[in-house]
């Protein structure tokens, strides 16, 4: 039996990219997991994917721009499947790109609403859950934009940048008490969120061949072995896998 088989994981913008490859990697290795997006339709669809090939998949509708969804969200989880034991804080996005003077303030403001508020309830929410239950692992999807200037990219920069503040400071708060806490830097990945960056023309990443981005499911790997025990010393800190060695240790092959 593995770590996670029985468990209950939950995974915001479970309806494509790296949330869906992650529900369908867990589902696999015995896991319990609940989708949350705000497409009821498609994570409706994974979820019953999931469950015609023998995994236990719910799926929520899910704003986690909106406190009280997330607070939702996770009530419901542990109503209907008895814990909470992983949250993986996924949900993110990087349009409109642009650059500072030409940027909309209340565009930028709803990066701000979903990028760093929806991890900040996620967390607000989920450690009184794993603290009353003895412990549990939240997992917050950063960037190499969490400790980089990128043309164009201040609202994504900014928001994971305190992402990574709020990991740091959710595992100072809570780590004693068996609450893991730990950031996942997966570097470019093959999702939706390329096409736009492609589309922008801003900055290096935009130039990219796309046979350099890594699939969802590598993340997804990463996401696993994060949270287990052999991640432990990286709790409190953003792991990457855009290096050999962070791909040795999650098992991944070598670089593109």
């Amino acid at each position: 039996m593995n770590h996670v088989s029985t468990k209950t994981v939950v995974i915001t913008g479970a309806s494509r990219g790296i949330g869906e490859a992650a529900a369908r990697h867990f589902a696999k290795a015995g896991a319990t997991v609940v989708l949350a997006a705000r497409s009821e339709s498609r994570i409706n669809k994974i979820a019953k994917e999931i469950g015609d090939v023998g995994g236990a998949a719910m799926a929520i509708p899910c704003d986690v721009s909106q406190a009280a969804d997330v607070e939702r969200l996770i009530e419901t989880a542990v109503e209907k499947t008895g814990s909470i034991d992983v949250l993986i804080n996924n949900a993110g996005t990087i349009d409109p790109i642009a650059r500072l003077a030409d940027s909309d303030p209340k565009a930028w403001g709803q990066i701000v609403d979903v990028n760093l508020k929806g991890v900040y309830y996620g967390l607000s929410y989920a450690i009184p859950k794993m603290v009353r239950a003895g412990g549990g692992t939240i997992i917050n999807i950063s960037s190499g934009a969490a400790t980089s200037a990128l043309e164009g990219w201040s609202h994504y920069c900014a928001t994971k940048a305190a992402v990574l503040s709020l990991t740091r400071v959710a595992h100072k708060e809570y780590g004693d008490q068996g609450v893991r806490v730990v950031g996942l830097s997966p570097g470019t990945v093959a999702t939706d969120m390329q096409v736009a960056i492609k589309a922008s023309g801003i900055n290096p990443v935009s130039q990219l061949d796309p046979d350099s981005h890594i699939p969802p499911e590598w993340a997804a790997k990463a996401l696993m072995w994060l949270s287990g025990p052999e991640a432990d010393a990286h709790l409190g800190t953003d792991f990457s896998i855009k290096t050999d060695e962070g791909r040795a240790a999650v098992g991944l092959a070598a670089p593109l």
